[in-house]
């Protein structure tokens, strides 16, 4: 094949994918920047975070994991929208328990908690596992042993706000819940019995939960430094009133994060238990790879949950290695995120939801 010929087979391939998917939604395309590394970008307007992480990579040359861990330590440490960090998000019996991953593009190696109990610097003991062990996710108690032998203290990590937030859905008979038992969940709090047949009405949205920012959030963050590192994380605590010992996407590799130098990255948000069961992020890297610029990588990702499971609410944003970035949702109206570069300064970026556009 001539390379005329091969750079008119790439534009007529390109052409085709708009067709098919649209550029309904596209956010950022062939983002140009003179100088678009390093970078930070991550989910929601968490501006704290990402200016902290930004003074990391940029100011003080940290790597891409160095600024990751410390731009998601801030939300830890504000408990952003109460929903990172300690002190947000009880679960059935009234405790906080967290979840949080740190993925390395460089090596492709992850560290993971989940169900961490009873100590506060998720992300930070996320990277202790990434570093001190040849293990990817370590959950529950043993989370947490492993944390006090790595130096972090237990203590409570419940607040009056999510004590107050527990003491309420209790009195108004533990609604909404995540069962799908007898006697009927929507009404009582148990104690429940297992169904002897299917129940047919277990679709997403039917429990009466609407995800969203202030009650099942997750900060995703990805760095590009100096270098062209690649790193990924995340940090949350969960689902509100969810069963004890529930895990969501956000430590689940492919799920809630995922980071690869040769190509770039991306992080999750939303509901988790649908979105773990399609690894968007690993979707949506993969799709980077085929070519794909990120708006689209992280539209598809999402429309083949949304072939399943239409009423979802999700988000995704998408990197790749060169510093073009974009973002796709479902189910939110609009999704905010927030970046910081060289160019850019430190902002925030909307993009509006796939089920919201015109078609």
């Amino acid at each position: 094949m001539t390379t005329s010929r091969f750079y008119l087979g790439c534009t007529a391939l390109f052409f085709s994918i708009i067709s098919v998917y649209g550029l309904r939604g596209v956010d950022h395309v062939f983002t140009v920047s003179e100088k678009p590394l390093p970078l930070v970008v991550n989910t929601w307007p968490f501006v704290a975070a990402t200016a902290k992480a930004w003074e990391a990579i940029y100011n003080q040359s940290k790597t891409a994991l160095d600024a990751v861990e410390i731009g998601c330590t801030q939300c830890e440490i504000d408990r952003c929208d109460g929903t990172v960090g300690y002190g947000g998000s009880p679960d059935e019996n009234g405790e906080t328990t967290l979840d949080a991953m740190i993925m390395d593009g460089r090596t492709i190696n992850v560290g993971a908690v989940g169900a961490l109990r009873r100590v506060k610097g998720a992300i930070s003991v996320a990277r202790r596992v990434l570093e001190n062990t040849k293990h990817t996710l370590l959950v529950g108690d043993q989370a947490a042993d492993f944390a006090e032998a790595m130096g972090f203290p237990k203590e409570d990590i419940f607040t009056p706000e999510s004590h107050a937030k527990w003491r309420a859905w209790i009195h108004d008979s533990c609604q909404p819940n995540f069962w799908n038992v007898l006697p009927d969940p929507k009404t009582t709090c148990g104690p429940y019995k297992p169904v002897t047949k299917s129940i047919e009405n277990n679709e997403v949205g039917d429990n009466g939960y609407s995800f969203g920012r202030y009650n099942h959030d997750t900060i995703g963050m990805i760095a590009i430094d100096g270098d062209g590192n690649i790193a990924a994380g995340t940090s949350t605590n969960g689902a509100i009133h969810k069963i004890p010992g529930r895990v969501g996407d956000s430590p689940i590799p492919g799920a809630g994060a995922y980071a690869d130098n040769d190509v770039g990255a991306a992080v999750a948000t939303g509901d988790g238990d649908v979105m773990m069961r399609f690894l968007p992020s690993l979707l949506a890297v993969e799709h980077m790879r085929r070519g794909f610029i990120p708006d689209i990588s992280a539209k598809y990702a999402l429309q083949r949950i949304i072939k399943f499971y239409p009423k979802f609410q999700g988000a995704i944003v998408v990197v790749d290695k060169d510093g073009k970035f974009g973002a796709a949702c479902n189910g939110f109206g609009t999704f905010h995120y927030s970046c910081a570069s060289q160019d850019l300064g430190q902002t925030i970026k909307e993009v509006k939801c796939i089920d919201t556009l015109p078609l």
